[in-house]
């Protein structure tokens, strides 16, 4: 539904859950060659996440329903512990076809649904276009469509494009709402992006971060290069090595940040994997692609030496929560990981 707005908030993911929404896995050429191993990927996930909180899955259809159990089954997963829903979806990357879950000015959930397009890249994505009416439908929580402040047509966006820390700052990047690539709202202007966050997701301040990570078909998702862990603590991806392309993006996302930190606001660098091909193409390794549930971190892992040194550096900064590790160099093969797949449901009045 297309519908009015007034205050809302757009929680940290820190904050408490009463669930996590995913979809399971069923589309083979999202991991060419390589969809057998994802759904047991799945399965250690739900394992991890059903004993801090309930897990709502997405499944294409009642063959997928019954993979999804078998696996759960097969991982220990308690019955209760997760709820499976028959919703048909051509991808499984909830957090970019899902909803934005935000809490309104009496602390009610609602779903912020934007319009999603598939990246402005893919041409199957109609399924995903309905998954925020399906989701309404399974909470029966109000449904709102943001408007574009200059023609009033639905504003086009992915919730992995956005980062906040609960209290009024958001993080987004130029590469994905103002270069020319796979361009989301055509003629929608920095000032008018700031005004739908503000106006939808209660954002006082817009930090414009530049470029997103090398290998990322999104063009320019923030999830994978910059993290708030705390109201006054991001976290960001940085490349140590020159001759590799993401120590030139990093670095002047590192520069953008410290432009507006100032003494309000920490920035602690998580190192990069090296880099990981699959079939020559680079994939976005990222651990910054981490997912906050209650009680829990789960960090993707990429048989790297790295992993230890990014793990280390999460549990320093979220010491009430378990840092996970989840294997993830056959999940990436899928362009996304941890936190691309997930969206939380946060916990309302």
């Amino acid at each position: 539904m297309i519908g009015s707005h007034s205050a809302f908030r757009f929680p940290a993911e820190w904050e408490k859950h009463d669930a996590t929404w995913i979809a399971w896995p069923h589309h083979e050429p999202d991991w060419p060659g390589k969809l057998a191993p994802i759904p047991w990927v799945y399965g250690e996930i739900v394992r991890v996440l059903h004993r801090h909180e309930r897990v709502e899955i997405l499944c294409h259809d009642e063959q997928v329903q019954d993979d999804a159990r078998v696996v759960l089954d097969a991982h220990g997963v308690a019955p209760d512990g997760y709820r499976l829903h028959i919703v048909p979806n051509d991808r499984v990357w909830l957090r970019d076809s899902a909803p934005t879950f935000v809490l309104d000015e009496r602390g009610r959930v609602a779903l912020v649904n934007w319009r999603f397009n598939a990246w402005a890249k893919y041409d199957n994505y109609q399924r995903d276009e309905r998954v925020g009416q399906a989701i309404a439908g399974l909470t029966g929580f109000p449904r709102i469509t943001p408007l574009r402040p200059d023609t009033g047509q639905p504003v086009i966006l992915e919730g992995g494009g956005i980062e906040a820390n609960g209290e009024g700052l958001l993080l987004v990047t130029e590469e994905w709402l103002l270069s020319d690539v796979q361009v989301r709202n055509p003629g929608l202007s920095r000032e008018d992006y700031e005004r739908v966050f503000r106006d939808y997701l209660g954002v006082r301040q817009t930090v414009w971060l530049g470029e997103g990570c090398v290998g990322d078909d999104t063009h320019g998702h923030v999830d994978d290069i910059a993290r708030f862990v705390a109201p006054d603590v991001v976290v960001l991806a940085h490349e140590e090595d020159p001759a590799d392309e993401n120590h030139r993006r990093s670095s002047d996302n590192l520069r953008r940040l410290e432009l507006v930190a100032g003494p309000a606001l920490r920035v602690v660098t998580l190192p990069y994997p090296r880099p990981v091909y699959m079939n020559g193409e680079r994939l976005p390794a990222s651990y910054a692609n981490f997912y906050i549930a209650n009680g829990v971190v789960m960090v993707p892992t990429f048989n790297d030496r790295n992993d230890r040194v990014a793990l280390n550096t999460l549990a320093s900064l979220m010491p009430d929560r378990e840092v996970v590790g989840i294997h993830a160099v056959d999940l990436v093969w899928g362009l996304g990981t941890l936190h691309c797949l997930s969206q939380q449901q946060p916990s309302g009045t």
